[in-house]
């Protein structure tokens, strides 16, 4: 069993996945796809991979990298066709090597077709374990290849029913695109826990992706969200949609709204930007900041917390900590001291902003604890007086099991300390977390039961094998 969730610093993202059928169009759709998955590059930053066909065979480039180091006007010349599919990898489930980059491919009764995934499921070892006393031998050690293996060995006559009937074997959280000859196929888990978009471009051209913003980086805007448990399909003639499964409920993950997402996407008719400001002012309504001179996010996901907190209660907002975007990922390995000083090389304070004031520092979750407390050490030295630090989620609890990569319970601040000392630890003046019901209402609609909330309550909406490390 690959056991996940042994060595996290923090909240890592999960995956973007991208497809488009543009039967129409006269260009290469390998740029196209290229526009539509780097607009997810924030989803994963471990590889990539774009895979187009003709109608008549499929063509695929992938690395391990970033979206705009792998590919090149060469390669995406060497990708012709009129479809695409695309990935870009955080992994969750399998380890961060080469063969198991997406899109995969796998030669079927139906053709040649590739897939990418988004999710984790929670019973791939008992599927892997089925296959193998099938004789199946696997490629890979991603979950995403058993998905793609159990579409392969249908004998269903569509591609669609094939899915249908994978659908109803794997328990988990997916989103996935498929790609075959002549469609480009989407679909979501029956709980809906990993979002999946359609979306259309000025030129009727339709595609799926993660999140809306990969629709407005190419000239398109969202139409809506695929339902749990529906098989969208794209091809010459439009977009037909299937139910695959039986609907569960709704179960989005609400880590999206919190910190995964990008703010100008759109989720389930939400607004991402909007949620997240709404989650600083309910923060200022539950742990107010009276007395301070100064406002600012820790960059990126906590800035509309920090506006709609300043706002609110009346502060003055600034951002006091310019983020070094090049830093995140590097192919020079450093050294021992300079691992050590990874939050300095990240995160540069401005001391004219900060010097002699009373400051509230604002972020979006705290997991395991081990960078806020350096952090927090900056802008003290930076001449600040004072430092409160406010969170814009709830208390991070349990680990995720359905695609985002968390630490074991045991290894997650909050379930070791209480706040005051967690307070202590990372040296904060105050500390002040948004309850979890005012998280649901800044999320707004029936939040409550609407999202997935298991890493703040521990409700779990697809059941997890007893042998998950959750508890202590």
């Amino acid at each position: 069993m690959v056991f996940r969730h042994q060595k996290s610093q923090e909240v890592n993202e999960e995956c973007g996945i991208f497809g488009i059928f543009a039967n129409n169009r006269t260009e290469e759709i390998s740029r196209t796809a290229f526009f539509g998955i780097f607009a997810l590059q924030h989803r994963g930053q471990e590889s990539a991979g774009i895979a187009t066909t003709n109608g008549h065979e499929i063509f695929m480039h992938r690395e391990q990298g970033l979206v705009n180091q792998i590919f090149t006007e060469k390669n995406l010349s060497e990708l012709p066709g009129h479809s695409a599919i695309c990935h870009t990898r955080y992994s969750a489930t399998g380890a961060s090597i080469k063969r198991n980059i997406q899109p995969m491919v796998a030669y079927t009764r139906y053709g040649e077709i590739a897939l990418a995934h988004n999710g984790d499921m929670v019973n791939t070892p008992e599927i892997r374990e089925l296959l193998g006393k099938k004789g199946i031998d696997f490629d890979t050690t991603s979950d995403s290849e058993v998905l793609l293996r159990l579409i392969s060995l249908s004998d269903k006559p569509t591609v669609q029913e094939a899915i249908s009937q994978a659908m109803s074997v794997v328990k988990g959280a997916y989103a996935c695109v498929v790609l075959t000859k002549n469609e480009v196929i989407g679909f979501k888990d029956p709980k809906g826990i990993r979002p999946l978009s359609l979306g259309r471009l000025e030129d009727g051209t339709f595609a799926i992706a993660s999140e809306s913003c990969a629709f407005s980086t190419i000239g398109g805007r969202v139409v809506r969200e695929l339902e749990p448990g529906e098989i969208v399909t794209l091809d010459k003639n439009g977009v037909s949609s299937v139910q695959g499964q039986k609907k569960q409920g709704n179960a989005l993950c609400i880590f999206e709204y919190v910190y995964i997402a990008r703010p100008d996407s759109n989720l389930n008719g939400v607004p991402v930007h909007l949620a997240r400001k709404r989650m600083g002012e309910e923060l200022a309504r539950e742990c107010p900041i009276d007395g301070c001179d100064l406002v600012f996010p820790i960059p990126n996901t906590g800035i509309q917390a920090a506006t709609g907190l300043a706002e609110a209660s009346g502060v003055p907002f600034a951002q006091a900590i310019v983020k070094n975007h090049y830093i995140h990922r590097t192919f020079i390995r450093p050294n021992q001291a300079m691992r050590e000083n990874a939050v300095k090389m990240k995160l540069i304070p401005l001391r004219e902003l900060l010097e002699g004031k009373k400051v509230v520092m604002v972020d979006d979750s705290i997991v395991r604890g081990t960078t806020i407390g350096p952090t927090i050490d900056l802008i003290r030295d930076a001449g600040a007086k004072e430092v409160h630090v406010r969170i814009a989620c709830p208390k991070y609890l349990f680990p995720c099991f359905y695609g985002i990569d968390t630490c074991n319970r045991d290894e997650l601040i909050a379930t070791r300390m209480s706040e005051d000392e967690i307070r202590r630890h990372i040296g904060a003046d105050s500390l002040g977390y948004l309850s979890l019901e005012g998280l649901f209402r800044a999320v707004g609609g029936d939040a409550e039961n609407t999202c997935c909330a298991a890493c703040l309550n521990g409700k779990y909406p697809v059941e997890i094998p007893s042998d998950y490390k959750i508890s202590k």
